[in-house]
């Protein structure tokens, strides 16, 4: 079973920047992709930034030129760095991996999700 941990949410002010972490832990055999995705109160969740095995990204749009995602391959990790932080970027934060858990078996694993709001 493969495991994610997510930290580095809390209360930040507006305009400041976070960095959120990702640690994946069981029987990864490959990874497909890693993402963020959110959800505000009331709101569906959403796709914030997403990398591929092949370190392509994808960022929404509300977030394009303020959010950078990286990969820790050696550690299974993934982090997303975001600048300038808005009232509206205040969400649940998810971590998201697509991978394989043998050569044939693959799924989407999430985490538990780390609040930031933004707030002066």
């Amino acid at each position: 079973q493969i495991q994610l941990v997510e930290s580095g949410g809390g209360l930040v002010q507006p305009g400041e920047s976070v960095t959120l972490s990702c640690a994946a832990s069981g029987a990864i055999f490959r990874i497909v992709a890693s993402g963020w995705y959110r959800q505000a109160p009331g709101k569906e969740r959403e796709l914030v930034a997403q990398i591929t095995a092949g370190h392509s990204t994808n960022y929404a749009d509300s977030v394009k030129g303020r959010a950078t995602i990286s990969r820790d391959n050696a550690n299974n990790a993934v982090y997303l760095r975001m600048n300038s932080l808005k009232p509206d970027d205040t969400a649940v934060y998810y971590c998201n991996l697509r991978a394989y858990s043998d050569y044939r078996n693959w799924g989407d694993y999430w985490g538990q999700g780390t609040q930031v709001t933004v707030a002066s």
